[in-house]
């Protein structure tokens, strides 16, 4: 008898990610019910995060109404209080591309209840709060978050605003005084899935911005507003993030937490996986599973799957065992080279043919379990795991 673990995201807009688990761990026991199956459904720090941990770890789900991805907005969000002094938070829960639906428009979305659940949370005693930067509708540089937290931004006729995308160019003065009482002895980490710096051709404007509805004008100011407020916090301030990898998540929510509020920025899976102690549920595993939406260059940046093989890799070379880890993914892009140096093994794509997008959505969990069946009735049948299949 061998021992499966899959741990996997969602596959976003199809699938969450214990529905992906569900389906693959069903296509393993269809080949093979002697097979023993562990489900570890992850994230990045998008969305989704909070349910992983809360379904891993435990812990009290808090609810606050705060303000939506919209000024003058109202939305009741959730999160997690894993301790007495351990908070994570979801950011798109209060400004997530979701709640825009119908009104894209990153020039005047706000990250301000963002800020008003890490004050909640602060309320609540945590000390350790994890901010998941995934899946948003802003590009405030995370401004509005920070004056939740006690930061004032003024304009060159002194007055005090929250700045939006479309207002960032009119910041003309920053004080921070505030926010270490707000803060006290609380320590604020944000999970990015990406290394993205916060400006230029690989920045949150040029590639994320389009993705929350940006015109090609608007590109233009978001990025000239972006470049200038950064400038101003980082004179007013000390503290430049403008190359920070990581800076450009969440519309700049990750720069503007760390340069106001000092804030680390760091990988969201690595973190979430140490968290959840995925070292200790490899003990016994011969083989993992794991898997998203696409698998492409942008994986490399800090998304499950590849997150997933370097911490196996890692214990399998201390441990010298042999762990292989196997990908499912909706879309294949051309970087496979790339993947299977971080540490897949293999990786397969689970579309039966060519259909729509709609139609690959409707039938991702159908898809899911089928190719893993597939998978392991191979392994099966060549004795790599489980009973081994008699030659017929």
């Amino acid at each position: 008898m061998k021992t499966v673990l899959i741990a996997s995201d969602s596959y976003k807009g199809a699938a969450t990610a214990a529905e992906v688990c569900h389906a693959i761990a069903t296509g393993i026991h269809r080949a093979d019910p002697s097979i023993v199956v562990h489900q570890l459904p992850l994230a990045d720090g998008g969305e989704g995060t909070v349910e992983t941990v809360l379904a891993a770890r435990g812990g009290q789900r808090v609810t606050a109404t705060v303000t939506g991805v919209f000024p003058g907005d109202t939305v009741r969000a959730s999160y997690a209080l894993l301790t007495e002094t351990t908070a994570v938070i979801e950011m798109a829960a209060t400004a997530g591309l979701p709640l825009a639906a119908g009104h894209l428009d990153p020039g005047a979305t706000t990250t301000r209840g963002v800020g008003e659940l890490i004050r909640h949370a602060i309320e609540s005693g945590a000390t350790e709060l994890l901010i998941g930067a995934g899946g948003s509708a802003t590009h405030d540089l995370g401004l509005g978050a920070a004056w939740a937290l006690g930061a004032r931004f003024y304009t060159a006729e002194g007055e005090d605003f929250i700045p939006t995308g479309s207002r960032l160019r009119e910041l003309d003065r920053v004080d921070v005084s505030a926010v270490a009482d707000t803060l006290g002895s609380a320590r604020l980490q944000v999970l990015c899935d990406i290394d993205n710096p916060l400006t230029g051709p690989q920045g949150a404007t040029a590639i994320f911005a389009p993705q929350k509805g940006a015109t090609d004008r608007q590109l233009i100011d978001l990025e000239a507003g972006m470049v200038h407020a950064e400038a101003v916090i980082a004179r007013d301030t000390g503290v430049s993030v403008a190359q920070l990898p990581g800076a450009a998540a969440a519309g700049g929510l990750a720069a503007g937490l760390a340069s106001v509020a000092g804030a680390s920025v760091v990988s969201g899976i690595a973190t979430l996986l140490d968290l959840l102690a995925f070292e200790d549920q490899l003990a016994d595993c011969d083989v993992v599973l794991t898997g998203e939406g696409r698998l492409d260059g942008q994986s490399l940046s800090g998304k499950v799957p590849v997150g997933v093989a370097r911490a196996t890799r890692t214990v399998a070379a201390r441990t010298g065992r042999a762990i292989p880890v196997i990908a499912l993914a909706g879309a294949l892009g051309d970087e496979l080279e790339d993947l299977y140096a971080e540490g897949l093994t293999a990786v397969f794509p689970i579309g039966s043919g060519p259909q729509s997008l709609q139609a690959a959505i409707r039938q991702t969990t159908d898809d899911l379990t089928r190719e893993s069946e597939n998978l392991f009735r191979l392994l099966r049948r060549v004795g790599t795991i489980g009973v081994p299949q008699a030659s017929q």
